[in-house]
């Protein structure tokens, strides 16, 4: 028996998207997202012919608004254990330079997917956000300077 995928198996769809930070007075601040009683950062699925990290970009302008993004923080992505049926998402880190965050509608659903945003602290963040998030918000931390990671 090999550890293998066989071929009845399908590959892991992939989510991608963003831990989005802002400082507020001299702190970092994350953005999360609320849809019904689940708080996620901004992400969603990758479409065909897609680049992750391309989806990640669409999918916060889609459900934020927010379009000036910089991603200081290179390429570097991390991505949560499988969940779901089969599902990965990954997730990169980037800094929010201006804008102010709107809950637009989906044209898919006809309404805005997430009922409500905040801006919190990564301390306020580890109690808001589900256990499968816990090492994303871990790896955005070690990634963020210390002078604003409280």
């Amino acid at each position: 028996m090999t550890d293998s995928c066989t071929s009845n198996e399908r590959p892991p769809v992939l989510a991608a998207g963003v831990v989005v930070v802002r400082r507020f007075n001299g702190h970092w601040n994350c953005l999360c997202l609320r849809a019904y009683r689940n708080w996620d950062f901004p992400k969603g699925l990758v479409e065909t012919g897609e680049e992750p990290l391309d989806a990640a970009r669409r999918e916060v302008r889609e459900e934020t608004g927010l379009t000036d993004l910089a991603f200081r923080w290179g390429p570097a992505f991390a991505e949560t254990a499988p969940y779901g049926p089969r599902k990965i998402a990954r997730y990169y880190l980037a800094e929010a330079i201006t804008g102010a965050v709107s809950l637009p509608p989906s044209p898919a659903l006809g309404r805005a997917e997430h009922h409500e945003y905040r801006w919190v602290t990564l301390a306020e963040a580890e109690a808001l956000l589900p256990p499968r998030l816990k090492p994303i918000l871990a790896w955005a931390r070690a990634h963020l300077d210390p002078a604003g990671a409280t």
